[in-house]
């Protein structure tokens, strides 16, 4: 395969669209190898000049294989710029691989299941669907029909929709389109309530609820796990919707997805880990703080 010769000399490391044809790579295939290319480091975070620069390529030709490589998954577009995809990391690539996400989140989960009772789910997005890394539970784990493995319509669980709060909305409109499927009577089915949704979670600093979305009976409360282009995965704890208290659970989930972010990225700052995690709080928030979180997070079931 041909590549840029390090010996050529130019005028200008930025290349223009004054730059003759005869000067790019003839084959489609090599200008796109340029491009990926130009991600040298796996968690590369990259802007549309930047990766011109590298791939010593006209502007124009970046961003048209660019928009061509978004679509097929090699590469995401958010609105901070571009970096690698799915396709071209693999199906446990990045640096939140799954593996590492479940290392990390591990002792967190079980942690989780002993101080509430409540089943536990760590998942991931994949496109439109949230995908079932792990599930730790006792008896009502039985009651569920998911299953690590498993996958289900992001949209419809408060994990899938703890994760999709936090990527850009023009994105959420290119995964679902305007019609989303529905598991339940309960399940969100416009884009529109769904952004609506999303904005709530985003207004309470991330914290996510299912009532009978996913399926029938079942209530959760989620958060998600960060990273350094937005969520990686999410912990949700699920429970029978007739006696699920998910109010006093809440902060127990927020606190396990931010030490499940501590763990994966240590180097955005936060503080370690604290040997114990919090005992069950009776009344975590004032009784003022408390009617304003569960009015927002119950105002579209109502």
């Amino acid at each position: 395969m041909a590549l840029v010769d390090v010996n050529d000399t130019m005028s200008s490391i930025q290349p223009t669209s004054a730059q003759s044809n005869k000067d790019l790579p003839p084959s489609m295939v090599e200008r796109m190898t340029l491009i990926l290319d130009a991600f040298d480091d796996r968690a590369a975070r990259l802007t549309l000049e930047e990766v011109a620069c590298r791939a010593r390529l006209p502007r124009s030709t970046v961003h048209r294989i660019l928009d061509q490589l978004v679509k097929l998954d090699w590469v995401v577009h958010e609105s901070f710029g571009y970096y690698l995809g799915r396709r071209a990391l693999g199906p446990d690539g990045g640096d939140g691989s799954h593996s590492r996400i479940r290392a990390a989140a591990a002792p967190l989960l079980h942690e989780l299941h002993l101080k509430t009772g409540m089943v536990v789910h760590l998942s991931v997005l994949d496109e439109c669907e949230s995908v079932y890394l792990d599930k730790v539970g006792g008896q009502f784990a039985a009651a569920l029909p998911s299953r690590v493995g498993g996958r289900i319509p992001a949209h419809s669980t408060a994990g899938g929709k703890a994760m999709l709060a936090w990527i850009d909305p023009e994105r959420v409109d290119a995964l679902f389109g305007t019609t989303l499927p529905r598991c339940t009577a309960n399940t969100i089915t416009g884009i529109a309530v769904l952004h609506q949704e999303l904005n709530r979670i985003r207004q309470r600093r991330g914290l996510a609820f299912e009532r009978g979305e996913s399926a029938s009976g079942v209530a959760c409360a989620a958060s998600a796990i960060r990273g350094h282009a937005g969520p990686v995965a999410s912990i949700a704890l699920c429970a029978d919707l007739r006696t699920a208290q998910l109010e006093r659970v809440a902060p127990l989930v927020i606190h396990a997805a931010r030490e499940v972010s501590r763990a994966l990225y240590p180097e955005l700052g936060a503080t370690r880990r604290s040997p114990k995690a919090p005992p069950v709080p009776v009344n975590t928030f004032s009784a003022e703080t408390m009617d304003r979180l569960m009015a927002v997070s119950s105002e579209h079931w109502t």
